[in-house]
């Protein structure tokens, strides 16, 4: 044992805590008496020459890890690199230079292009703990942030990280606002657009509040954790690519920023067009479509609330050069059939195959985005868009991408299911957006990939009582039975009416 007394060994501690580094050590460790250290402590952690800030956890029962030696979580060993063994220093860091800035924040004060770069900088520097970043998001929520602010962290966060170059040129994207179950255009729009001769570097993200995101349903299908290079070389070689963007390093102060916005179930406006356009322009897009589905029970649920974003976006796309278009879609059902990684991607393939029972919905809905994303680049939009769809071009283009990305594997399906029938008869006068998320989400989506809900009937469809309206998914007995009990609490998604 190392005798001074700010030093440790070390050894990995084998817990996944996603980015945030996290240190265990026991509570009777000379460390945690001689510093004064104690649980959430923020600490900074030194091993030849390398240093993070991690979070203290401390450990009051058993005898893991050893009163000599503190356990380094995956984020925490990943960062520093060190052999099990070596000798770690810690200390207490100095306090971030931008804690100030969100204490101004929280009061109502204003952002300014320096504090957003240095509560940036001390995000990406892991100076701030998860609740100087939660109080950050929170007192950004709503409109408490104005077009300037938005502007000025949207450019902290594009030059967080690397910036793709892609030459001259159109170099299109898209990206749907979300909140609309099962609306998983992405890999159809990207087919067709890469098909039709464009580039579309598209990254995704994983699912936020949502049964799925992109990135989860295309990985059922194929690779999507692809590095920078690889990235380029698909999109070289295809036209286009669907991957996850959080371990790409563009933009990656955003990704640190949704795993505290996860658990919180909310975006804030602000923060939201910061995210979107912060990416963009760091994966090198100049010309943007963003797909607004409105609804009640979607994330932007009026008019009026579409506008306001609509026209933020706007604002800050201007500010980075980017040509953007805005279209705004129907968000008050969910589309087409289901809902969850593996569920949604058999929908988008029977799109891409033009199977005769393809959900019609959702292919028009790509049709549409795709066309307005072709007319942005002064294409022959929603015309071409189907030909290309229609001919097979699409399917065999996104094939094509997902051998590029590692290869392609059919979805599967969830071992556990369980239907559940209509309460009356009637007419379905509405499915709720929300409700029927959270019951794909008690069965396990996304995480668990063949999880999450099938529906089976649409609005404007006649039930019988006893009629199945949709089928809950899961890969466990206890996640089928938690979803269900949910179901069954009286929070129906569907809303059944008497026919006119």
């Amino acid at each position: 044992m190392n005798d001074e007394h700010n030093t440790l060994a070390l050894m990995p501690a084998g817990i996944d805590t996603y980015r945030q580094p996290v240190v265990y050590m026991r509570e009777d460790c000379h460390l945690c008496r001689s510093e004064g250290f104690a649980t959430h402590t923020r600490i900074e952690v030194e091993v030849a020459g390398k240093r993070i800030i991690a979070t203290l956890n401390v450990v009051t029962g058993g005898d893991w890890p050893p009163p000599h030696i503190a356990a380094l979580s995956d984020a925490a060993w990943d960062a520093l690199g060190p052999e099990t063994g070596a000798i770690g220093r810690f200390s207490h860091p100095e306090p971030p230079a931008s804690a100030s800035a969100i204490r101004t924040k929280v009061y109502g004060g204003r952002l300014d292009g320096d504090a957003c770069r240095a509560i940036i900088a001390d995000t990406m520097d892991r100076r701030l703990s998860d609740l100087d970043l939660a109080a950050f998001v929170t007192a950004c929520a709503g409109d408490r942030m104005d077009e300037a602010e938005t502007i000025a962290l949207t450019m902290a966060m594009r030059d967080a990280g690397r910036r793709m170059d892609w030459g001259a040129g159109p170099v299109l994207d898209k990206h749907c606002v979300g909140g609309l179950p099962g609306n998983r255009t992405t890999p159809i729009v990207v087919a067709i657009v890469a098909a039709a001769g464009h580039l579309i570097p598209k990254t995704s993200s994983r699912a936020i509040t949502s049964p799925a995101g992109t990135a989860d349903t295309m990985e059922v299908m194929a690779p999507v954790a692809l590095d920078i290079a690889a990235l380029r070389r698909v999109v070289e070689t295809e036209g286009g690519c669907i991957v996850w963007g959080g371990g790409l390093d563009l933009s990656p102060a955003d990704d640190m920023l949704i795993r505290i916005e996860r658990p919180l179930d909310f975006d804030s406006e602000g923060q939201m067009v910061a995210s979107i356009l912060s990416k963009k322009a760091a994966a090198g897009s100049n010309h943007v479509l963003i797909d607004m589905p409105v609804g009640p029970t979607a994330k932007v649920r009026s008019v009026d609330a579409a506008q306001m974003l609509s026209d933020r976006l706007r604002v800050v796309a201007d500010a980075l050069g980017q040509e953007i278009a805005i279209h705004l879609s129907d968000g008050s059902t969910p589309v087409g059939r289901g809902i969850g990684p593996a569920l949604e991607a058999h929908d988008v393939l029977a799109v891409l195959r033009r199977a005769p029972d393809a959900p019609a919905d959702l292919r028009e809905r790509a049709l549409d985005v795709a066309g307005a994303l072709l007319d942005l680049a002064r294409d022959d939009g929603r015309k071409r868009a189907k030909e290309i769809l229609d001919s097979g071009a699409a399917e065999a283009t996104f094939m094509a991408i997902c051998a590029a990305q590692g290869g392609f594997t059919e979805p599967g399906h969830a071992p556990q299911r369980q239907v559940v029938t209509a309460g009356r008869a009637g007419v379905i006068a509405a499915i709720d957006n929300r409700r029927i998320a959270k019951i794909a989400k008690l069965a396990g989506a996304p995480g668990r990939k063949t999880s999450g809900v099938l529906l089976l009937t649409r609005v404007g469809d006649a039930v019988e009582r006893n009629q199945p309206l949709y089928e809950i998914h899961a890969e466990t007995p206890g996640e089928l039975a938690w979803s269900r009990e949910y179901a069954d609490s009286g929070v129906n998604p569907f809303g059944i009416e008497d026919p006119r």
